[in-house]
């Protein structure tokens, strides 16, 4: 039973860690992206782009 208090309490501490370390990560501009926003207009898009073909089913011919 000891084990399982050793265990759990080891689980909160470095669950806590992680969420110091995110965090601290966010806080100091780590996610932030500046560059891609203003570069985004200038790539395709290719899915717009691309009209969407149809596909037929073809019957199969039975060969006698």
């Amino acid at each position: 039973m000891s084990a399982l208090f050793i265990l759990i309490g080891a689980s909160l501490i470095i669950a806590i860690g992680f969420l110091i370390a995110f965090i601290w990560s966010v806080k100091s501009g780590q996610y932030d992206d500046d560059y891609t926003p203003s570069v985004r207009m200038l790539f395709d898009d290719e899915f717009a782009s691309k009209p969407k073909e149809l596909k037929t089913v073809q019957p199969v011919k039975k060969e006698k």
